[in-house]
């Protein structure tokens, strides 16, 4: 049997879109990314969502999605005035608590989570800081006395800019690029410079790796290059701490 080119047309038409409208009525078709974050692999909580993998990508609501706490819960914890904080991304808080001398930011809110449902979450090196209005939040019931003893250490008592600033103001000016002496125990901040990298000898050319970019301006904090270019600053400074630690071994 011979077809033509309009009935072969047709049936090509036909199993393409067909299968589509299928796979999609089963759940298996998706046009847009879900953020759903991964969950424990084993132990007790096995098969719940690990906070560990919040992005600054996530919205509250995103959170209240996978966590049992409500996006009002977290602006509240935060500090965001915004009318509707399921909208509000994670990542905002960054520029919110710019002028911090202590980070605020994404890690927080995994840190915030985690302590406040009770769940397994590792604390690296890196000082993960709250602000006093999430700390005063937390369910003390959920809390060990190992995590209440890392509060009175790391709860600061901060205010931020508005939350509608922080969704709409452009990265801030950047200073001069300060000295560095060692890489000894370095870790990066939310004020680190691209320049501060270079100066304590990792090569351009890991950075513009790391980035998938030229290498920006030295002065550039690395927070800022992060909000500026849509990406994930916690995953970023996670990326170029690795290079940074392997010039103290």
């Amino acid at each position: 049997m011979n077809l033509t080119s309009k009935p072969l047309a047709f049936i090509i038409f036909v199993v393409m879109f067909g299968g589509i409208a299928l796979s999609s009525a089963l759940g298996f078709w998706q046009t847009t990314s879900t953020k759903i974050p991964a969950t424990y692999a084993e132990g007790e909580f096995a098969g719940q969502a690990n906070p560990a993998d919040i992005r600054g990508s996530y919205t509250f609501g995103d959170i209240a999605g996978a966590f049992d706490v409500t996006p009002e819960l977290l602006a509240q914890a935060f500090q965001v005035t915004t009318d509707k904080p399921a909208t509000f991304a994670v990542k905002n808080l960054e520029t919110m608590y710019a002028e911090s001398e202590h980070e605020i930011g994404t890690s927080s809110v995994r840190l915030f989570v985690a302590f406040q449902l009770g769940l397994p979450f590792e604390i690296t090196a890196e000082e993960i800081y709250l602000p006093k209005s999430a700390a005063d939040l937390l369910d003390q019931s959920k809390l060990t006395p190992e995590r209440i003893e890392y509060l009175k250490t790391f709860t600061v008592d901060v205010k931020p800019a508005s939350a509608t600033d922080a969704e709409s103001a452009p990265a801030p000016e950047v200073a001069s690029t300060p000295a560095v002496e060692t890489s000894e125990t370095y870790l990066i901040k939310g004020k680190t410079t691209f320049g501060e990298l270079t100066q304590l000898g990792v090569p351009q050319s890991d950075i513009e790796k790391i980035i998938g970019a030229s290498m920006p301006d030295p002065a550039m904090k690395i927070k800022d290059y992060a909000s500026a270019n849509g990406l994930d600053f916690e995953a970023l400074k996670a990326q170029l701490q690795v290079e940074v630690d392997k010039l103290s071994k």
